[in-house]
């Protein structure tokens, strides 16, 4: 058996960090290509830096990547299944994105710097506040504040941030919650809690959400 040269070592070398380089550039996000998507397609609804203005849709700018592309193939149906978070517009919106094109989705919208909002009624304040902070006992709704922090900062990959989020969309989402059109919150946590909850309290702890900092 020859005994391997130096050049053949260098080669076998070079070719084994070309091949490190290449792996390593095709895990990577791109970056770019995602702002470019954020900025003609995104754009519309949540604005090209996740700040929406429309209060229907929610502010993506600042929260936890792995929240984001969890509900970015949640909204797309792979294998011909149907989607986990069925949704005619995001649906539509997703289509063409493919796994990787996520990834980099969620990873531009998690660095985007979030604008806060305000609470706006003030006579429900104190109720959305003790619901966040301590649930309602009577009725075995934990607090809110046990998953997503107590300035609704939320934990990666598990719970999502909701600190400033618009009261319409976190109410909306409840209510969907509630009456099981939206489905793909593990383990039916979202779903068992918000089905304990009235309109008056959903209203009062969406409300509360907003102003939160």
């Amino acid at each position: 058996m020859l005994k391997p040269t130096i050049r053949h070592v260098l080669i076998l070398s070079m070719l084994a960090a070309t091949q490190a380089f290449a792996a390593d550039a095709a895990a990577k996000p791109d970056l770019a290509k995602a702002k470019q998507t954020a900025e003609t397609v995104c754009v519309a609804c949540h604005s090209a830096d996740g700040n929406s203005t429309i209060p229907q849709n929610p502010k993506l700018a600042g929260q936890h990547k792995e929240y984001l592309y969890k509900q970015l193939r949640n909204f797309k149906s792979w294998d011909g299944k149907p989607a986990e978070r069925p949704n005619a517009v995001m649906g539509g919106m997703v289509a063409a994105l493919e796994d990787a094109d996520m990834k980099a989705l969620a990873e531009y919208f998690a660095s985007q710097k979030l604008t806060l909002g305000e609470a706006k009624n003030r006579k429900t304040v104190e109720a959305g506040q003790k619901i966040w902070r301590a649930g309602i006992a009577s009725k075995g709704v934990p607090a809110c504040a046990g998953c997503h922090g107590p300035a609704g900062a939320g934990l990666p990959s598990q719970y999502p941030a909701l600190r400033g989020q618009h009261f319409d969309y976190t109410e909306a989402q409840l209510k969907a919650f509630r009456a099981e059109e939206r489905a793909n919150d593990p383990n039916k946590m979202m779903r068992s809690i918000a089905l304990k909850m009235t309109d008056a309290e959903i209203k009062a702890v969406s409300d509360y959400i907003s102003g939160l900092r």
